[in-house]
């Protein structure tokens, strides 16, 4: 193996596990989280002798995983399929209803609304850095930020703690 394919390797262990979790927020199924995380990395590995001398590679393979799933959302060729099964196990003392009215409500938004709560909120990034990774102003992702929590507050309940 070449020393390129070798640090491409050594980028894609560290990170892939972050990124899956990204993609399994954003998606809310495993199968399409594994395609999105895939698909990610091969858009990654075609141009990794550019990407590697970024300053933040991880946050540019964020940005790409984000707007991969958004472009897949907009075609035509996109079906979501509903299942009665859950994917993943919760660990004890979480609030199991809470985390699945949580997914239910990521599933009814848009895509760019859904990315932009969970790079906000679960990724924990600042505006700015969600307005950079999706090519938007500060303030359209602050309004969308809002129209987005209205939406899933409607299907959370105002009881409901969710970040203001």
């Amino acid at each position: 193996m070449s020393s390129t394919e070798v640090d491409f390797e050594a980028f894609a262990r560290a990170n892939t596990h972050q990124l899956y979790r990204t993609a399994w927020l954003l998606t809310a199924d495993s199968h399409h989280a594994d395609d999105l995380v895939q698909e990610t990395l091969g858009k990654l590995f075609r141009v990794w002798g550019r990407v590697r001398r970024v300053e933040k590679p991880a946050a540019y393979a964020q940005t790409v995983l984000t707007r991969t799933f958004i472009s897949q959302r907009r075609r035509r060729s996109w079906h979501e399929q509903p299942t009665d099964v859950v994917p993943d196990r919760s660990a004890d003392g979480e609030d199991h209803e809470l985390r699945l009215l949580l997914v239910q409500a990521l599933a009814g938004l848009p895509a760019l609304d859904r990315a932009v709560l969970v790079l906000r909120f679960f990724e924990d990034r600042s505006v700015e850095q969600v307005a950079a990774d999706l090519g938007k102003s500060a303030g359209a992702i602050k309004n969308r930020t809002a129209r987005a929590l209205v939406r899933v507050r409607a299907v959370l309940g105002d009881d409901t703690f969710i970040a203001r």
